[in-house]
């Protein structure tokens, strides 16, 4: 609750002691900075000041004493800091106090006036007033004012910051371009009267729709002269003004913008109704004004129809049209001579008509459009033509097939009425003669065997007139006969025949050899009057790519065009040996054992070509050439063995032609064995001989290695010889044999005794020989196979050779 601003006691003397706080009566404004002061006097020691506050409040400023003086300083000012202030002062053992009352305030702007641009002329309108950021509200009033008159009043609500009033009244048109004002006071006894009252002032702009004050008249002027037409309106916002002219129809054409309307040479075509239209947001206004305009006779016509030219007898009409206003009146003469007169207030036109022109009737017509500002005169000639008879006979080009009909039209045109029609031969012989309704006559000429000429005549009111033509009788009964030469052999040379039978022609006839649309030879043949057989020969060298051969027989026209042509074709058998064989191997000429394996043969040869496949010169399949054009042959799980030399050969009756491939199986070591020689177990001091045995390709390496100490022995044949073995050289043995693909381990063992009751020497004389010969034997037949099978590329075995010893 706002406290009274009260000043109890501004200064205080007390037994010479003198207290003083000044500004006497603080009126702060909110967010200002501002200090109170207070000074001891009279004091002969130094005094003790201090501040303090009336009720239950903090104490938010900040003090400062300097020996006699204490100022508390707001900053800013604060609405807590208004209220009663003590300043308390101790001097000698005595205590002097004053009190003093601040009070704050906030009065920022001048009133806010809204909605003096939204007035409506007649209808009701609201202004609103409004202050913000106030302190104390309850002491601000607000008054609405015209002049010095107050039309309405209010006061802020305590605890409010800001005051509002709306203004609501009617506008009247004498309120337009009036001031009203807002006024806001502050009843503050110490505020300053400049500080007091603030007053915002706006000027009341009246909204209304758009009002026609002035338009020209309507107006009457001359063709060819200025017009300006006027439309003054008034209205706020400013209208746009619009002006249209008004068809006859009732459509409008927009034709200018603004207050003014000019036309530089008013044309008759610009008579009517002109409209003005005013326009702004509030509605819209429209008037109008009649232009008249009057002009001397223009655009004068005269039309002649069918046209200027006729024929005699035909229908003619003469048309004079004119602009004019007022209206014009037509006057039509020949010759100087008045042949018709129009009334102008029952018709804009005059129309004249020979129903049957005659010869006379070629004359200058003349039409005069005449009205109280001037006239005008156009001229036009009418020609009338006398029988303008046309004959014409078709076809032109009239050949006929000998013995077959044809028929010949005469077609006569420019006549009036149906012609006399008569057909003559070149002898004047009269073939044909009638009247036809349609100017057509018809001549039908059966069984034609001759050439010859033919004359039509045509006769209108007795006007004859000629056209001649010429009858070419033709033969040409049958295609060409082309013979079929059968089976020719590439590159061969071979002799055709084209014939053409019972043929003639008042030309010549040209004779074509096409290989497609290729000219290969042409010839022409001419005619000595009667029937005559043609006959062509063409000898060429057959190419490969010649496989359709035709002639083509032509009659020709004078100028060489061609006017009729027949052609036969025929196919030619083109022969020729094997060529592009190929054998390819799929998936390649080197597989692993097992895969599938597939040999492709192709050729081509006409007639096709049989194809056999060989394997080392041995027939693996041979194809029908009626069934198929290639040969496959499949190893579903190559072997070894399948390594070969492989043929294919296609050959037809002409000649072979032969390819060829290899085909390469590895294999990894495999059916692997190790013969022990005499024994796995012997004596001290006997030598021993270890032989390998295996199946694979690439060549495998052959290691021996004893598996207690290590020892390696490497041999490219798979023999190891160990010389006087010990009792040392016992225990197991390891052989290795590896490739490419892979590798196969044998183990064994040898044990070497000591030596005691030797064998009999006649059975060790026996049984070391035995030993070596069925060694030997094995090793050579161990060789044969392995150069039998290394032939085939596709096996081999390790072979008993000198063997590595130990």
């Amino acid at each position: 609750m706002k406290q009274t601003a009260v000043l109890l006691m501004s200064s205080c003397c007390v037994q010479g002691l003198h207290v003083e706080v000044f500004p006497r009566r603080p009126l702060f404004r909110l967010g200002e900075r501002q200090q109170l002061v207070c000074r001891v006097q009279d004091c002969p020691t130094m005094p003790s000041v201090s501040w303090s506050v009336l009720g239950d409040r903090p104490q938010t400023a900040s003090v400062s004493t300097n020996g006699t003086w204490s100022v508390i300083s707001f900053n800013p000012v604060m609405m807590e800091h208004e209220g009663v202030l003590l300043c308390r002062v101790g001097c000698e053992g005595k205590n002097k106090q004053i009190m003093t009352s601040v009070q704050v305030y906030s009065f920022p702007s001048a009133p806010l006036i809204l909605g003096q641009d939204h007035l409506s002329l007649g209808a009701e309108s609201v202004l609103t007033c409004q202050v913000s950021d106030l302190y104390p509200a309850e002491l601000l009033t607000l008054n609405w004012l015209r002049g010095d008159v107050v039309l309405q009043s209010v006061m802020g609500d305590p605890g409010s910051g800001s005051v509002w009033s709306e203004y609501r009244f009617t506008p009247l048109e004498l309120d337009s371009g009036g001031n009203i004002s807002c006024r806001a006071t502050m009843d503050l006894q110490d505020l300053p009267a400049e500080d007091k009252t603030r007053v915002t002032t706006v000027l009341l702009n009246l909204l209304y729709a758009p009002v026609v004050e002035m338009t020209s008249d309507s107006v009457l002027v001359m063709a060819g002269s200025p017009l300006t037409l006027t439309c003054i309106v008034a209205g706020n916002p400013d209208p746009t003004v619009t002006w249209s002219f008004r068809w006859a129809d009732g459509r409008s054409q927009v034709r200018g913008l603004g207050r003014q309307l000019v036309l530089a040479a008013v044309t008759p075509s610009e008579a009517g109704r002109y409209d003005c239209e005013a326009r702004n947001s509030e509605g819209n206004r429209t008037a109008e004004v009649e232009v008249t305009v009057h002009a001397p006779p223009t655009n004068t016509s005269l039309s002649v129809s069918p046209g200027e030219e006729v024929l005699e007898g035909q229908q003619v009409t003469l048309t004079c049209r004119s602009d004019g206003a007022p209206p014009t009146t037509l006057v039509l003469r020949r010759e100087g001579v008045e042949l018709q007169r129009t009334d102008p207030a029952s018709s804009s036109s005059l129309s004249f008509s020979l129903s049957s022109a005659q010869l006379e009737d070629s004359a200058h017509y003349q039409c005069e459009a005449s009205n109280q500002y001037g006239s005008q005169v156009v001229s036009s000639s009418v020609t009338v033509s006398a029988h303008p008879l046309q004959v014409e006979v078709s076809p032109v080009v009239s050949p006929a097939e000998k013995g077959s009909g044809l028929v010949l039209t005469c077609r006569a045109s420019g006549c009036l009425h149906p012609p006399v029609f008569t057909w003559r031969t070149d002898e004047d012989q009269i073939v044909l003669r009638g009247t036809e309704q349609d100017g057509l006559s018809l001549l039908h000429l059966q069984d034609l065997k001759d050439e010859g000429g033919y004359r039509c005549e045509a006769e209108c009111d007795s006007v004859i007139r000629t056209s001649t033509i010429q009858v070419q009788v033709y033969s040409f009964p049958s295609d060409p006969v082309l013979e079929d030469p059968g089976p020719v052999l590439l590159g061969q040379e071979v002799v055709l025949h084209c014939n053409v039978s019972s043929v003639f022609w008042a030309n010549q006839m040209r004779i074509l050899w096409l290989s497609g649309n290729t000219t290969l030879m042409s010839e022409s043949v001419v005619f000595s009057g009667s029937l005559q057989n043609v006959s062509s020969v063409h000898r060429m060298q057959v190419q490969k790519d010649q496989k359709v051969l035709t002639c083509r027989a032509e009659l020709l026209m004078e100028d060489g065009d061609v006017w009729r042509s027949r052609k036969t074709s025929v196919h030619l058998q083109v022969h020729y040996p094997p060529r592009r064989t190929s054998l390819s191997v799929s998936p390649g000429e080197e597989v692993l054992e097992g895969q599938q394996v597939t040999l492709t043969c192709r050729s081509d040869g006409a007639p096709p070509t049989t194809l056999v496949l060989r394997r080392e010169g041995v027939e693996l399949q041979r194809t029908d050439p009626a069934s198929s054009s290639s040969l496959s042959f499949s190893l579903s799980s190559a072997q070894l063995e399948d390594s070969a030399h492989y043929q294919c050969e296609a050959s037809n009756q002409y000649g072979s032609q032969l390819v060829s491939s290899s085909v390469t199986v590895s294999a990894p070591p495999r059916n692997t064995t190790v013969l022990v020689l005499p024994s796995t177990v012997v004596q001290e001091g006997q030598n021993v001989t270890i032989c390998c045995q295996t199946v694979s390709f690439p060549l495998s390496a052959v290691v021996l290695r004893k598996l207690t100490n290590g020892m390696e022995l490497y041999s490219s044949n798979g023999t190891f010889l160990l010389v006087n073995v010990t009792a040392r050289d016992s225990g197991l043995y390891q052989v290795n044999v590896t490739n490419d693909l892979g590798f196969q381990v044998k183990v064994f063992s040898i044990s070497v005794r000591e030596r005691s009751t030797s064998v009999p020497p006649s059975l060790s004389a026996v049984l070391v020989p035995v030993v070596c010969i069925a060694a030997g034997l094995a090793a050579a037949a161990l060789l044969l196979d392995y150069l039998r099978r290394s032939r085939k590329k596709g096996f081999y075995q390790l072979p008993q050779s000198a063997p590595p010893s130990a």
